[in-house]
């Protein structure tokens, strides 16, 4: 017969394995969701998009702070709807925009209601010749960018707590990202409602974009050293300098 402690064992590896088990349920949960917000954004379906979030969430766009779920609608459904669809809920004929995610990096907080993570995005968009006029151009062009996200269990339920966003560069698609013109996409400079899709703060110190660049925080520790990892800015190369 199973001794006493036999049985504690027993029943302590159950609830490793069952903690384990929820883990990875959870971490999966979290990845699902991040890439159902990139299918839901690439197709246009902004109502779809804000759905994801928390009621008290955070997105953080080109230099602005978008707080709570109403001001994020006034982001993707102000914005980005008009802008891009002209007023649809949906695709529109002509208009390119591939959303990829990739290399991401889940966790999970110890308490289970939380999750973090940060991704990489290429993406890839434009609109087809036949499909322009004044109010929407021709353009075609490449955006790389970085995720680092804050996610909340509700109800059993994981949402968006913070969507921060960080453009590393922009590029017109046939001059590549060497000649990439400054100031690509403005960033923010007036909160609401002065803009009246603007943000409800502006980042401080605004982020830089490339040509610039930085190294967004990372929310783990080095995985062989335990250590957070210290960040410093890059050093100040001249165009003199880069040259030689």
């Amino acid at each position: 017969m199973p001794t006493d402690d036999q049985f504690r064992a027993l029943e302590q590896k159950v609830e490793e394995l069952t903690a384990h088990v929820s883990k990875l349920q959870d971490t999966q949960a979290v990845r699902d969701l991040q890439f159902k917000y990139g299918y839901y954004l690439d197709k246009c379906l902004y109502d779809e998009v804000v759905d994801l979030f928390t009621d008290d969430c955070e997105v953080h766009f080109i230099g602005g702070i978008f707080r709570g779920k109403e001001s994020a609608r006034r982001l993707y459904c102000g914005r980005f709807r008009k802008n891009f669809t002209g007023g649809h809920n949906g695709p529109v004929q002509g208009y390119l925009l591939d959303h990829m995610m990739l290399q991401d990096i889940i966790d999970i907080s110890p308490d289970g209601k939380l999750a973090y993570a940060r991704l990489r995005v290429f993406m890839q968009a434009g609109r087809h010749h036949e499909y322009t006029d004044e109010t929407h151009p021709l353009r075609q062009w490449w955006e790389g960018s970085l995720y680092e996200n804050v996610y909340a269990k509700e109800n059993g339920i994981w949402k968006l707590k913070v969507l921060n966003y960080r453009p590393v560069y922009h590029a017109d698609f046939d001059k590549g990202w060497s000649f990439t013109k400054p100031h690509y996409v403005p960033y923010y400079t007036d909160t609401y409602p002065a803009n009246p899709t603007g943000p409800d703060e502006l980042e401080k110190p605004t982020p830089p974009l490339w040509p610039e660049t930085d190294v967004l925080p990372f929310h783990y520790p080095h995985p062989v050293t335990g250590k957070e990892v210290k960040l410093s800015p890059p050093p100040n190369i001249t165009q003199k300098a880069a040259v030689k």
